[in-house]
């Protein structure tokens, strides 16, 4: 079929996702909350909630784009922000020491991900997985199952307030009269970095070749294992992102933050349009998916819907969205 698929919607998927954000938009017009959906203040905040989110997601775009899935993008995220809340607050590490050692483990967890799915032949779902466990466990050892704040408890059971890292309040402000938040230009920030590398780089078009078919992308010279090593890194790379920016805003790292975080980066990924069976999507894609979800979430949140609505809903969504990419395949 061309020009629109079994289902009667317009067959490409940057017009799919537009439709479902431009969709949601209007539910807010709708369903405005006494006016405040009408507020700046409440789509600066959609955004810096869902910045996040949206890092996470552009990570799980290059995998994805590539054929695999990464599950441990959630646990990696805590991970991290145990990490970096120990050397920067605890430890009293320079940023400028602290942020790139969390890139490296970010990375390099990433890449032992990789390494288990393009040299050894593991499925990503249980290579991830397994990284998704080992993550988690990381975290809460390194912590003694504690959030680590500016509160540290001596050796005779007193505590002491530590003073905040002026970084924790960088990435925490808002910038350009206070209209966005320093999380969202560093998702932006990653966005762009994740443009280049799907759109100009050579390496992202063997990332959408070895999606398409990695059979024949190997036969035509592509080093297939190179690059799943390098799109896995970058998603543990991004994760470490995210989990500083989550640091920052928290104030403190908590090893179970980022619990359920890969559901919603898969989320947003499949709501923007790229194709769970690789090959096809992009970086575009995955801005609309994570507005769509940012701006389903801030509708339900001041018309306070539950927790347990929300979480039935988005998977509602994301069932659709994947019933979609099916009958346009068809």
């Amino acid at each position: 079929m061309t020009g629109k698929s079994r289902f009667g919607i317009v067959a490409s998927p940057f017009s799919r996702a537009l439709i479902a954000l431009v969709a949601i938009v209007a539910l807010g017009f709708v369903f405005h909350a006494d006016g405040a959906f009408y507020k700046w203040s409440t789509h600066r905040d959609m955004l810096r909630q869902v910045s996040v989110y949206g890092i996470l997601a552009c990570g799980m775009t290059v995998v994805i784009i590539s054929g695999g899935i990464d599950l441990s993008v959630g646990s990696l995220l805590g991970m991290i922000a145990v990490v970096f809340s120990i050397l920067s607050i605890h430890r009293g590490w320079s940023p400028w020491l602290a942020v790139p050692l969390c890139l490296l483990l970010g990375a390099g967890c990433g890449a032992v991900s990789g390494g288990l799915v393009a040299r050894f032949g593991m499925q990503p779902f249980i290579a991830t997985l397994a990284m998704m466990v080992f993550a988690r466990g990381l975290a809460k050892y390194l912590s003694g199952g504690q959030k680590i704040s500016n509160y540290m408890q001596l050796p005779d059971g007193s505590f002491q307030n530590m003073e905040l890292p002026a970084f924790y309040n960088l990435l925490d402000t808002r910038l350009l009269g206070d209209n966005v938040a320093a999380v969202t230009l560093v998702f932006l920030m990653c966005l762009f970095i994740c443009w280049v590398i799907l759109s100009k780089l050579r390496v992202g078009r063997y990332v959408f070749a070895i999606g398409g078919g990695e059979n024949a992308a190997l036969l035509s010279g592509v080093p297939v294992m190179r690059v799943k090593l390098l799109a896995y890194g970058l998603c543990g790379l991004f994760s470490a992102v995210a989990g500083i920016c989550q640091a920052a805003q928290e104030y403190q790292g908590d090893p179970e933050s980022g619990g359920g975080y890969e559901l919603s980066a898969i989320a947003i990924v499949v709501i923007g349009g790229t194709s769970l069976a690789g090959g096809r999507g992009g970086i575009l894609l995955t801005l609309l998916g994570t507005l769509t979800i940012g701006y389903l979430e801030k509708i339900l949140s001041i018309n306070a819907v539950g927790e347990a609505s929300r979480l039935m809903l988005t998977g509602a969504i994301v069932v659709t969205a994947v019933m979609l990419q099916r009958g346009k395949q068809s």
